[in-house]
């Protein structure tokens, strides 16, 4: 018999766009894909070199907690990038990229009859992962008047983790440190952790985002951040997870029994990617031109790209996802990701430049 949670679960969202895709492909039409959110930029050659001078002849399994070169170059990079001191041995563990550990948390805390709280629209893993380790789940609405913020007082009294995305996707609006230092408050009094999926922070367009370690009080934050798209290496699955001592203590006592540490080879690749920031600025630069293309032939048709300041996506008000489709653009509707989604698309500023210009043009003969 099925998991009763998997069997009432809607397909996952992305699974939907892939099968649009699939489709349209095999009628015949040209698809440009600004649905799902995995890039297309290449991977820096000095990763790729790193990555095969460290595979060796036998791989045995690797370890939970993760290499300490890993652990040592994740903590400096908080240090340089936030300004905060993370020490790499008890309070940084990697991570197979961010999503299974994002998944996983519910499982490691004590949230069983308890409630999970993240903003809507948002990324489906919040609330699955919280499901399957039978929590209750409650929605903030994120709205455009609040800048795409929950609302810290609607926050549940049983609570044990709060959710919080910023950059955001889909929005890709961003979070002050002022309300970081609010949310932190809450937890404090209220006893439940803060869990910031902080996968967009190094996508920006003219301001560095701010971390919730930054807050002045991170003893109840738990931050997850990962190569996938700062360093174009969804693929390589390779994370990390920042938090207080005891809970990185669970996690590694959690993990070996899934078996989802990074294997080390990648983990020596990871290295070379969180001690080098060149790579990075090149990337912004490729989503930066992008954006600057597309932008404009958004606005010529009436539409709104609201909010939208980092992440690799545009959030939009106005057009119709079908009717795109059937100009062979595809976008992710917004109610893919909550009820508060409705009116918008996302497009994800994946295919090449190339792409955009002719997805521009296409846009303009609408």
């Amino acid at each position: 018999m099925i998991n009763p949670t998997l069997a009432e679960m809607a397909t996952y969202p992305f699974v939907r766009v892939e099968e649009a895709r699939r489709r349209l492909v095999a009628a015949g039409v040209d698809v440009i894909d600004f649905g799902k959110g995995d890039p297309n930029e290449p991977t820096d050659p000095m990763i790729r070199q790193a990555l095969i001078d460290a595979v060796p002849e036998r791989a045995p399994y690797p370890l939970a907690q993760g290499l300490p070169e890993l652990r040592a170059a994740a903590a400096a990079w908080c240090g340089r990038r936030f300004g905060v001191e993370v020490d790499p041995d008890t309070e940084i563990v990697p991570t197979y990229g961010s999503k299974e550990a994002i998944f996983s948390l519910a499982q490691v805390l004590d949230t069983a009859g308890r409630t999970v709280v993240f903003g809507e629209p948002a990324y489906p893993v919040y609330e699955r992962g919280a499901l399957f380790a039978g929590a209750e789940v409650h929605t903030l609405p994120l709205l455009r008047e609040n800048g795409f913020l929950p609302d810290v007082d609607a926050i549940p009294g049983d609570t044990a983790i709060v959710w919080v995305n910023y950059p955001h996707n889909p929005t890709g609006a961003v979070a002050s440190l002022d309300f970081y230092e609010r949310l932190a408050e809450a937890a404090a009094e209220r006893d439940f952790y803060i869990a910031s999926d902080e996968a967009y922070t190094e996508l920006w367009f003219d301001e560095q985002p701010v971390s919730a370690l930054q807050a002045s009080d991170r003893s109840r934050t738990i931050v997850f951040q990962t190569l996938s798209k700062r360093s174009s290496m969804t693929g390589y699955r390779s994370g990390f997870v920042a938090a207080p001592s005891d809970v990185i203590a669970a996690l590694k006592a959690y993990r070996p029994t899934v078996g989802t540490a990074p294997q080390e080879f990648v983990q020596r690749a990871s290295v070379v990617a969180w001690n080098d920031e060149r790579h990075v600025e090149e990337t912004r630069a490729r989503y930066r031109a992008k954006r600057d293309v597309l932008i404009p032939a958004i606005d010529a048709k009436g539409w709104e790209v609201v909010a939208s300041d980092a992440t690799m996506y545009l959030w939009v008000a106005g057009p119709d996802a079908d009717a795109l489709l059937e100009h062979g653009l595809l976008v992710s509707p917004g109610e893919f990701f909550g009820p508060s989604g409705a009116g918008y698309v996302r497009f994800a500023l994946v295919p090449t430049l190339g792409e955009c210009k002719r997805a521009a043009e296409i846009l303009a003969g609408l």
